[in-house]
């Protein structure tokens, strides 16, 4: 699993347009190997990324749940203090 794909489901506010493009993004790098296709690649590369990208944004809006929607600063200030400890320094 790519490390920088992250939850996009359940936020308040919802996850943009670049957000789903981003992840998509990640998950056609991880699949072709590539960071940047060649040239004779890219049409396929970035045609992937354009179906990924709506299939992605289908999948969210069509996605219920009945917990409450989560906060990003919050979420991400969970994240923060979490690799503080993770990545401490060690004495």
């Amino acid at each position: 699993m790519c490390r920088n794909i992250r939850t996009l489901f359940n936020f308040e506010p919802p996850a943009t347009q670049a957000e789903i493009r981003d992840a998509s993004l990640q998950f056609v790098r991880k699949l072709s190997g590539y960071n940047i296709p060649s040239k004779a690649n890219e049409a396929a590369f970035n045609q992937a990324v354009e179906e990924i990208s709506a299939s992605a944004a289908a999948l969210l809006s069509a996605l219920v749940t009945h917990a409450d929607p989560k906060n990003r600063a919050e979420e991400t200030a969970r994240a923060r203090a979490k690799n503080a400890i993770r990545f401490a320094p060690r004495p």
